[in-house]
């Protein structure tokens, strides 16, 4: 038995398959890929890793697993999907997944080759898991594999509750305990309505009087997500490294699954060295950023952008750039993705009923317009061609040239009543 200190659990102990691949290369990677990427930029101390949080998660299934009285190989295989649910990220966690997804066609959560190959298969096989089940787990399939990947996953509890505390913000902060003793498995044909039922076996559910328990987990993430998730500074750095490491692989012989492969520290040498990206590293580095050009609402925003795919995107950056009387790399257009609430189809039990969430609760109504309302489209450019940028974008785009840029705040305290 390994027993590691945790700043969030206290003592970790992590016994059997688990292990044995703490001290696999694929694990020990991830001491060395961040968990929030370019957040540090706006929060110094958020310099916690992939590494700690699957010690985390590893921690809280293995607590879920006793409480729900779940054991031998069964539980090896969750506890070891747990440990192994990180591996397939690549440097700088998510920021860079989109890039690497359209020219291989794998996410992060897509680690077959991953875990049947090397030490990892080694470690599994010798403790008689097939590889291929526990990817299956990770990705979310199979029998009892919502407690790793689902919408009441340990996955969530555990960088909530890590992110708010490393980064000082106090919102991620969920009873993490009480989460693990309620949950629950359930035949699905006691489920009282439909939806969620493309996977296989039992149901992951909140046992009898805990709404309000899964309502925290998705208060703490709409209260996170517009200070620590998508503050601008940390949305300009990470569309910066995005470009960074589009032109690293267009310029240089580095492919797609190598840049995958690597970690925070390899990625930011290989822009360094790269002349095509020398720029973007340098600003990185010195936290010389891209400003913002625009930084529009959703409601503001027309549907063609909203539906725009890459190629269109950076047809639009390059006429922005041709309408500003800029260079095309002094443009970046950040689209996020529609705002979607996976946790709100969590399934609680209700007066023995087992509901949806957002049924039950009129909490995911106001989130879902919070959310929402948090949602930006931002136009980087450097310092002293924002003003133009901005008004080219406007023009582009189709934006309300006077709403370009709407109130920016530091990082402030959220407080309810932004949600009203």
């Amino acid at each position: 038995m390994i027993t590691v200190k945790d700043t969030v659990h206290d003592h970790i102990e992590i016994d059997g398959v688990a292990a044995d691949l703490v001290d696999t290369p694929a694990v020990q990677r991830l001491r060395h890929v961040k968990q929030l990427g370019t957040v540090q930029l706006v929060y110094p101390s958020a310099n916690h890793t992939r590494f700690e949080h699957s010690l985390g998660v590893y921690h809280l299934a293995s607590r879920a697993l006793d409480h729900l009285g779940i054991e031998g190989t069964r539980a090896d295989r969750i506890e070891a999907a747990a440990m192994l649910h990180d591996v397939g990220h690549g440097p700088f966690s998510h920021n860079l997944e989109s890039l690497t997804h359209r020219r291989t066609g794998k996410y992060h959560d897509d680690v077959d080759e991953l875990l049947a190959t090397g030490a990892v298969g080694d470690v599994l096989r010798d403790h008689d898991l097939d590889p291929d089940r526990i990817a299956g787990i990770v990705a979310g399939e199979g029998p009892y594999a919502g407690l790793v990947s689902g919408e009441l996953d340990v996955d969530r509890m555990d960088y909530l509750v890590r992110d708010a505390y490393h980064t000082g913000v106090p919102y991620g902060t969920i009873d993490t305990e009480r989460f693990v003793r309620e949950l629950t498995f359930v035949e699905r044909d006691e489920i009282a309505d439909n939806g969620g039922a493309d996977r296989e076996g039992p149901e992951l559910v909140l046992d009898e009087g805990n709404v309000q328990t899964a309502e925290s987990l998705l208060l703490a993430r709409a209260l996170m997500n517009p200070v620590v998730y998508t503050h601008h500074v940390a949305r300009i750095s990470k569309a910066m490294l995005r470009r960074a490491a589009s032109e690293l692989l267009d310029a240089t012989a580095t492919t797609a699954a190598e840049l995958r492969r690597m970690d925070d520290h390899d990625f930011l040498v290989a822009i360094r060295d790269c002349r095509a990206t020398a720029e973007l590293s340098r600003r990185y580095d010195e936290r010389d950023l891209y400003k913002l050009a625009v930084w529009a609402e959703y409601d503001d925003v027309p549907d063609r952008v909203h539906e725009a795919d890459h190629a269109a995107e950076t047809a639009l950056e390059r006429e922005i750039a041709a309408e500003a009387g800029v260079a095309r790399d002094h443009v970046i257009l950040d689209v996020p993705l529609e705002p979607t609430m996976r946790e709100s189809t969590a399934r609680v039990t209700v007066n023995g009923d087992i509901r949806r969430l957002e049924r039950q609760s009129p909490l995911v109504s106001a989130l879902r317009t919070a959310q929402r309302n948090q949602w930006r489209l931002g136009v980087y450019a450097p310092e002293p061609a924002t003003d133009r940028v901005g008004r080219a974008a406007a023009e582009v785009l189709g934006l309300d040239p006077d709403g370009l840029v709407t109130e920016v705040r530091g990082a402030m305290p959220t407080t309810l009543d932004e949600f009203e």
